[in-house]
């Protein structure tokens, strides 16, 4: 992998879990920055969300600065020059899901492209 590759890969994860704290999830703007205009998003739920509904979500979360997503198998691929996927896998109070992210890169910022969370049953791997 080269330091390019590389360099894109931690922009994504450090990107993706800045989406994960709460303080950044309670604010729309820093949202919006982290998030592609044309973002979609397939939801553990099945529902399927772009910008304005995902961030209409989030600002209305009452969620504790203390309660924290865990997140863990974090790996990233480059899939083209500015593309980059990462899938990882979480655990939020017992609702553990696994997780996939297209980011990608517009002009120097890297955005979220697209996300799809499945729930994993508890005991399964």
């Amino acid at each position: 992998m080269t330091d390019e590759s590389e360099r894109a890969i931690q922009a994504a994860i450090d990107a993706e879990l800045r989406l994960l704290e709460p303080e950044v999830r309670a604010s729309p703007s820093l949202v919006r920055e982290l998030l592609d205009p044309e973002f979609t998003e397939f939801g553990a739920s099945g529902r399927r969300w772009d910008v304005e509904s995902i961030v209409a979500v989030l600002s209305a979360e009452t969620v504790s600065s203390e309660s924290s997503v865990n997140v863990s198998e974090m790996s990233g691929v480059v899939l083209a020059p500015g593309v980059v996927h990462l899938t990882y896998f979480t655990d939020d109070q017992g609702r553990r899901a696994r997780r996939s992210s297209l980011w990608r890169r517009t002009g120097t910022a890297w955005r979220m492209y697209f996300h799809q969370a499945t729930l994993v049953p508890s005991g399964a791997a």
